[in-house]
C-alpha cells in the first residue's frame, strides 16, 4: 500500500525507482549495524552506477589533511580547456558512500559541463566526529582552489550540501573563496520539530528520524547548537555567501531547508534561488537515468552549474 500523500503526489517511475532502491537499501537500514549499512549502501549506489561517459579521463591521487592524507578524484573533460572545477561532495549521512558512491554523477557532470570535477572522499562518522567531514572539505577546497587556478564551484548532495555549504560560510572574504555553490537537496539543519519535517516525516527513502539519526552519529550523540559549521542555518551572517543555487525535492523532510538558506542569502544582499522538484523524492540523482522528472532535474543542475561556472547567473532572485 502506498502512504498518502504520496500515492498521488509520486508518479510511477518514481515509484518504480523507491521500490527497486528499498530492495538493496531498505526503509529501516539505519537499525542495521555500521557495517551492515554501508554494506547496503554501497550495494545501492552500485545498483544504480551508469558508468563513465566516453572521453571522460580519471586520476585518483590524495593531499595533505589534517589528520591523514585526503582522498580525491579529478575527472577531466574530453577536449577543451576546462574554464571551472567543480569541487563535489558525497551525501550519505556523514557515514557512507565515498568516492565510488558517486562516481558516474561526477563523471556525468564533468563530461556535460566541460568543467573539472574533482570528488572528495572525507573521513566518516562515527569513526571521525564532527568538525572531522568539515575539515577534510575545507582543506580540499584550500588545495584544489589553489592548485588549480580555476573558479571553484563547491557542489553537494544531502551532507554534502551541508559540508559545502559550511566551507562557504567558513571561506567567505579569505583568500580563497568559492565563486558559487550549487546544494542537491542538501541537510542544512533546520528544526526537526517544525516545517517539512513534520509534512514528510515519513517521506520515501529518508525520513526525519533518518536524519536525527544522522545528526547523533556525526556528533557522537550531543549535536552542537548554534554552530555553522554543523547546521549552515544556524548562521547569523549569511553576507557575502557566493552565488547560490539550491534544488530540493517535493517530498522530503529536508525540502524546507533550501528555501530558509536562499531567503536568508537574499536579504543580506546575495544572489540565491532555490528550485523545488515536483514529484520526485530524496536521493533522485541515481534516478536521472530512469525517472523523467529527475532526468530534468539533472539537466537544470548542470545547466546551472554550467552557468554559475562562466560567472552568469541566469536567475532572477
Amino acid at each position: 500500500m502506498r502512504p498518502a500523500p504520496y500515492d498521488t503526489l509520486l508518479d510511477e517511475e518514481t515509484w518504480a525507482f523507491i521500490d527497486r532502491s528499498a530492495g538493496f537499501y531498505p526503509d529501516d537500514a539505519t537499525a542495521l549495524d555500521l557495517g551492515s549499512q554501508r554494506s547496503v549502501y554501497n550495494s545501492l549506489c552500485h545498483a544504480f552506477d551508469a558508468g563513465r561517459p566516453e572521453g571522460v579521463t580519471v586520476r585518483d591521487y590524495t593531499v595533505p589533511g589534517p589528520a591523514a592524507p585526503i582522498p580525491l578524484r579529478q575527472y577531466m573533460p574530453p577536449t577543451g580547456a576546462p574554464l571551472a572545477c567543480v569541487l563535489y561532495l558525497h551525501g550519505g549521512g556523514f557515514i557512507l558512500g565515498g568516492l565510488d558512491s558517486h562516481d558516474s554523477i561526477c563523471a556525468e557532470i564533468c563530461h556535460s559541463t566541460g568543467y573539472t570535477v574533482v570528488a572528495v572522499d572525507y573521513r566518516l562518522a562515527p569513526e571521525h566526529l564532527h568538525p572531522a567531514q568539515f575539515e577534510d572539505a575545507l582543506a580540499a577546497f584550500r588545495h584544489v582552489a589553489n592548485e588549480s587556478g580555476l573558479p571553484v564551484i563547491l557542489c553537494g548532495d544531502s551532507a554534502g550540501g551541508n559540508l559545502a555549504a559550511a566551507v562557504c560560510w567558513a571561506t567567505r572574504g579569505g583568500d580563497h573563496f568559492p565563486t558559487a555553490q550549487v546544494l542537491i537537496y542538501p541537510a542544512l539543519g533546520a528544526d526537526t520539530n517544525s516545517g517539512t519535517f513534520l509534512a514528510h516525516a515519513t517521506a520515501p527513502m529518508l525520513s526525519t528520524a533518518d536524519m536525527i539519526y544522522y545528526d547523533e552519529v556525526r556528533s557522537g550523540g550531543m549535536p552542537p547548537h548554534g554552530d555553522p559549521l554543523f547546521t549552515p542555518l544556524a548562521a547569523h551572517d549569511l553576507d557575502a555567501m557566493p552565488p547560490t543555487l539550491v534544488f530540493t525535492a517535493e517530498c522530503d523532510p529536508l525540502s524546507g531547508d533550501g528555501p530558509d538558506y536562499c531567503v536568508r542569502i537574499a536579504a543580506q544582499g546575495g544572489r540565491a534561488h532555490c528550485i523545488e522538484e515536483q514529484g520526485l523524492v530524496h536521493g533522485y540523482l541515481r534516478a536521472r537515468h530512469s525517472v523523467t522528472h529527475a532526468r530534468a532535474s539533472f539537466e537544470r543542475i548542470i545547466t546551472g552549474i554550467t552557468a554559475l561556472g562562466a560567472g552568469e547567473w541566469p536567475y532572477s532572485a
